[in-house]
């Protein structure tokens, strides 16, 4: 049976009304025999921005000390099983077809959140296979999250809380942040990445309410840039580490709050500092400002054409990439910069291109393939040049990529953007293995 088949049957699932609560899954969960309680320890990750990067982090360095490690992250790119990685091997489609379908029979044709019953699915592969550590990371918020059904993770882990989401979240970083805390718990640690002031003291009022104890961003560990090099520094330790391959200056901070996550479970996964230098240098996490070295998109083009995407979506996200794009210029201004831009209609496109006045040389604006909710050509051309860019439309990505090299010149570097959705289809168009 296929997947997809499967899966369209569990959105149908989906209630017309959703009202906030986790009963829904704790009742599933109880006719599966409460797989949640039968799970290896678990850092449980929050947050709106470098939730995935940070989980990716924590995997490359536990895999790199030897251990064996459950991921469950989403949304995928390409296909559902990377959401769940079992044992350090992402989940085989007939292991998925087999616990999709158990779940499916349990539920009874009931009402629930498509990333309810998914989510069991993956808690019910976990529990069936050994592993020592769990990477669990939020859908989406926190305290109503489905990942939340957990009563006792070994760590809890917020990374930087912005607006985003404000349809689920609330209108205000309080509101936002107030949901992030939703994962802590009792007595449980937590690892808290840079904040805003607001979110920050929130975050800290709730762990205070709990009895959880923080190690926060500024006050109980950094990282910084040391030459080539990062200087990471908890309590009174500190140390010289290499710079993450992930690129940006972000995801320093994100390879702080797993390098915070590290050193504080070191007494019971210890990882030595060999194995911290190795994992940080082989992190795997496509769509990350991931340039693209081989297949059908860039197979015929000429050598000084570079192909780069980036799944971020949001105003922080855009400040991030647009930051690494300054560098760009900075380190060679003679390469011309072009974005190909496309997004879901839930967002107003002037949030995000606003950051790229003055950056890049052009945009062409694309419809994200089989998304109805995706944002018109027309809307996104508006957009950019309301925020002063030089924007055209395109009738998909290679037109957008063709029409770039046609109309410029010289060494070029084309980042697709805007939406993960849209980096997914790049990476279904280029049809090659993500690397």
């Amino acid at each position: 049976m296929s997947i997809d088949r499967i899966l369209e049957r569990l959105l149908r699932l989906h209630p017309k009304l959703i009202d906030l609560s986790l009963s829904r899954l704790k009742k599933l969960l109880r006719r599966l025999g409460n797989p949640e309680e039968n799970l290896p320890p678990i850092i449980h990750v929050a947050g709106t921005n470098g939730k995935g990067s940070t989980v990716a982090t924590l995997a490359a360095i536990y895999r790199s000390a030897g251990y064996r490690v459950h991921i469950y992250t989403s949304p995928h790119l390409v296909s559902f099983t990377e959401r769940i990685v079992v044992s350090g091997t992402e989940i085989s489609t007939t292991y998925l077809e087999e616990v999709l379908i158990e779940c499916e029979n349990a539920n009874g044709g009931e009402n629930i959140t498509f990333f309810e019953i998914t989510t069991a699915a993956a808690l019910l592969a976990f529990s069936r296979n050994p592993a020592d550590l769990l990477l669990l990371e939020v859908g989406l918020g926190g305290r109503f999250d489905a990942t939340n059904v957990i009563e006792k993770p070994m760590l809890s882990l917020i990374t930087p809380v912005s607006m985003d989401h404000q349809d689920f979240l609330g209108n205000t970083i309080n509101e936002i942040a107030f949901e992030k805390a939703g994962i802590l718990k009792p007595s449980v640690s937590a690892i808290i990445g840079p904040q805003t002031n607001e979110a920050l003291n929130v975050i800290k009022r709730r762990a205070l309410e709990l009895g959880s104890s923080t190690y926060v961003f500024g006050e109980d560990w950094n990282i910084s840039p040391a030459n080539n090099q990062l200087m990471f520094k908890m309590g009174s330790e500190s140390s010289i580490i290499p710079r993450p391959n992930l690129l940006g200056d972000h995801q320093i901070q994100n390879a702080g709050c797993a390098l915070a996550s590290v050193k504080l479970l070191n007494g019971q996964f210890p990882v030595s500092p060999q194995e911290i230098d190795i994992g940080l240098v082989n992190i795997s996490w496509p769509a990350r400002l991931q340039k693209l070295k081989e297949g059908n998109l860039i197979e015929n083009l000429l050598e000084d054409v570079e192909i780069w995407i980036d799944g971020g979506h949001n105003q922080d996200a855009a400040k991030a990439i647009a930051s690494t794009l300054k560098d760009w210029r900075a380190e060679a201004p003679e390469i011309s910069i072009h974005i190909i831009f496309g997004a879901l209609n839930n967002r107003r496109p002037q949030n995000f291109l606003k950051y790229f006045t003055n950056v890049v040389d052009t945009i062409r604006a694309v419809d994200i393939p089989g998304e109805t909710n995706a944002l018109s050509t027309s809307e996104i051309e508006s957009a950019a040049l309301e925020c002063g860019l030089t924007a055209y439309p395109a009738k998909g990505i290679s037109f957008a990529i063709s029409d770039i090299v046609s109309n410029s010149s010289g060494k070029r570097r084309i980042l697709i953007c805007g939406s993960l959705y849209l980096a997914g289809a790049v990476l279904r168009a280029n049809g090659c293995p993500q690397k």
